[in-house]
């Protein structure tokens, strides 16, 4: 049998390559019979990275960038296809990355620095993952690590706050020579109720009247890039993912947003894959309704349900709604509570000792 494992992370254990893996060791102690292949998932997030490059046998370079709070942090992008770059904002401007959270400062210069090697490279097409960010600075530390001139004191959301004016001038010239798409699942605009400020920064150590200060930055900002890019709308949805680094890609660096998960389906050749197996294994850390709303699991088994295939989950826990997904899956299962479950090799043997037991019992 030809069983296509797609799993996404099980988080705070195992990654999507992690728990792949463990799914591929259980099914083969039950049989070495069947030929197993082993696709992680994504969303655009941390893991997207990983996913990509081993999904698609790339490779990875790695350099030393500016962090999100000034320190020089080593980060990584992947290369696939030998033409496409695989860029995780997480790697350069991510949240794990500050010594302490201060949101007013943190910057995007370190993810501009990553799209200038790639450029440097010969590389003229991007995914670019912008999930985990520590940042709210609209990408203007992105934008200026790519030529972009503000007028302003500082980097960071601060930077907004004396912002008087931009020049885009000085933009990297093959950034329009460029094909971007941007993993992408958030849907809040730049700036209001919905914007990034009000529902994203409070997680980035921001107080309430920060919050407050900060969309009338923002808002500054939209109109400011307004003056040299009339399209720019700071209500367009995804406009405000990553600290408004959705505006930014979006408008200056004219920039797709699309489906994270979908994206990642599309670029590891998901379709392709399913139509050439029997069965398809997935499954994530927890399984409930939000699972509905474009996850890489819920996905995938409807790729795979279309091409006339069965999908079967494993997940680490369900909530109390998780039966809305009994249609999506041929069926699915809640891994066994265990001492020390969260820990990675716990979770990995689990994982493993579950999807052996469900093929020993199927006699699959």
């Amino acid at each position: 049998m030809k069983i296509l494992v797609a799993m996404d992370s099980f988080k705070g254990s195992l990654t999507s390559l992690q728990a792949g893996n463990a799914v591929r060791d259980g099914i083969l102690s039950a049989s070495s019979d069947h030929d197993v292949t082993v696709l992680p998932l994504a969303d655009g997030g941390e893991g997207t990275l990983e996913a990509l490059v081993n999904g698609l046998e790339g490779e990875t370079k790695t350099l030393t960038v500016t962090g999100p709070d000034g320190r020089k942090v080593t980060a990584s992008y992947g290369i696939v296809h030998n033409d496409t770059a695989i860029i995780e904002m997480a790697q350069a401007s991510g949240l794990t990355l500050m010594e302490k959270n201060d949101v007013l400062t943190a910057t995007t210069y370190g993810t501009g620095e990553l799209i200038e090697d790639a450029l440097d490279a010969g590389i003229r097409k991007f995914v670019i993952g912008i999930g985990g960010s520590a940042t709210n600075d609209g990408g203007t530390g992105m934008l200026e690590a790519l030529g972009v001139s503000f007028m302003q004191g500082a980097r960071g959301a601060l930077g907004l706050k004396s912002l008087t004016g931009i020049d885009i001038r000085g933009l990297d010239r093959r950034i329009m020579d460029s094909t971007i798409q941007v993993a992408c699942d958030v849907r809040n605009p730049l700036v209001g109720p919905s914007g990034c400020s009000f529902v994203y920064a409070l997680q980035k150590g921001a107080t309430d009247e920060q919050v407050r200060q900060m969309d009338m930055w923002m808002t500054s900002y939209a109109k400011l890039t307004a003056e040299v890019i009339p399209s720019a709308d700071p209500q367009f949805p995804g406009s405000g993912a990553a600290g408004g680094m959705g505006f930014a890609l979006k408008y200056y660096l004219q920039a797709e947003l699309v489906s994270g998960a979908g994206l990642i389906l599309e670029v590891t050749e998901f379709e392709k894959r399913i139509r050439e197996s029997d069965v398809l294994i997935t499954g994530e850390g927890r399984l409930d309704g939000q699972s509905l709303n474009g996850k890489g699991p819920v996905e995938a088994a409807k790729i795979a349900k279309a091409s006339g295939k069965e999908a079967i989950a494993f997940a680490g826990s369900e909530g109390p709604d998780a039966k809305l997904l009994l249609e999506m899956f041929d069926s699915y299962h809640i891994l066994p509570e265990v001492p020390g479950f969260m820990q990675s090799d716990v979770a990995y043997r689990n994982l493993q000792e579950t999807v052996r037991d469900y093929f020993l019992e199927n006699r699959l």
